[in-house]
């Protein structure tokens, strides 16, 4: 099987358990992502109890997946010389995800994940270390025995290092895959997405309910089919309410599981993990999604994006019937 390689933030998640009013206060819109300085982020994190610290980032979270369920992944970012740098490393060793982490003397990126109790996660982002990642670090190595190049869409906002990786994997043949990653992307980077969509240079596309309706302007089914007409698949999901894709002209609806949410963070990025495994081993829609929607349903019962190794265990014994 040929691996997938991921470029996003290379980022240490802290997730705290807030209410609505402390989401208020913020000054951030519940259930995005809100780009913050240093300072903002320590003033964010005084008063509340001590967070849980885990490695993590869109991209690398998917990466990590896919190589819990027995795939090849890769994951291309950038951290500091520091002792969450170093915290970062370890975890892609410890979840036998091929580094390609480059160095820098500016902080490792960290962001706030504020879980309210309906289980809507807000996110509150220091990028650090990993926004200098630029299109002089995308080399042709890295994509040696690459079938999948998987782009988390926050790395939009760098439009020259996001380009040279998508036209470096079209003139090698390799299969491009773009997440939304947020609604507040999508409008922010509307510009570089309409470009690379008239070109047809994203054969994949996954994003939410709220990230298909920012581009689209519609809702489900209809954004779906609109989604559709810009690359090979095409995927909607609906949280709760399971997933739609979208390919040659097919439509698959995909549910998700029964389990009750206490943390959607991470849910998407390892449905995306389960989903893309699913494709790199030439299984069909319905297939591969039902394995996103196994994998999505087992974190969301976990506080964070790491799924302990007993439901590895208990999702690796599902994937035998899927």
């Amino acid at each position: 099987m040929k691996k997938v390689l991921g470029i996003g933030a290379a980022l240490v998640d802290m997730l705290v358990s807030v209410d609505d009013l402390w989401i208020k206060n913020s000054g951030g819109a519940k259930g995005g992502m809100n780009s913050v300085d240093f300072p903002k982020l320590k003033n964010l994190v005084t008063g509340l109890l001590p967070p849980q610290i885990v490695p993590g980032g869109s991209a690398c979270n998917t990466m990590v997946g896919i190589a819990r369920l027995g795939g090849k992944a890769s994951f291309l970012s950038k951290v500091g010389r520091d002792s969450l740098g170093e915290v970062f490393e370890k975890h892609l060793r410890d979840m036998h995800v091929e580094s390609c982490l480059l160095k820098s003397s500016t902080a490792t990126g960290t962001v706030l994940s504020a879980v309210t109790p309906d289980a809507e996660r807000t996110m509150f982002t220091f990028l650090g270390a990993s926004n200098e990642l630029s299109s002089a670090d995308v080399t042709l190595e890295l994509f040696d025995n690459v079938g999948i190049l998987y782009m988390e869409g926050y790395r939009a906002y760098d439009e020259k290092c996001f380009v040279k990786a998508i036209e470096t994997a079209r003139k090698l043949n390799v299969m491009t895959a773009l997440d939304f990653g947020s609604f507040g992307v999508v409008n922010d980077c509307r510009p570089l997405f309409n470009k690379l969509f008239a070109g047809k240079s994203v054969d994949l596309v996954i994003a939410n309910e709220d990230e298909a309706k920012a581009y689209t302007g519609l809702s489900e089914e209809a954004a779906l089919e609109k989604l559709s007409r810009f690359c090979k698949i095409a995927v909607v999901k609906l949280g709760k309410r399971g997933a739609l894709i979208s390919k040659d002209g097919l439509v698959t609806k995909v549910d998700a599981g029964s389990a009750k949410a206490i943390d959607t963070t991470g849910a998407g990025d390892l449905w995306a993990s389960g989903f893309l495994f699913g494709l790199m081993s030439g299984w069909n829609m319905a297939r591969a999604g039902k394995l996103g929607s196994i994998v999505s349903n087992e974190v969301v019962q976990v506080m964070g994006s790491k799924i302990p190794d007993a439901r590895w265990e208990k999702i690796k014994a599902e994937m035998q019937n899927v």
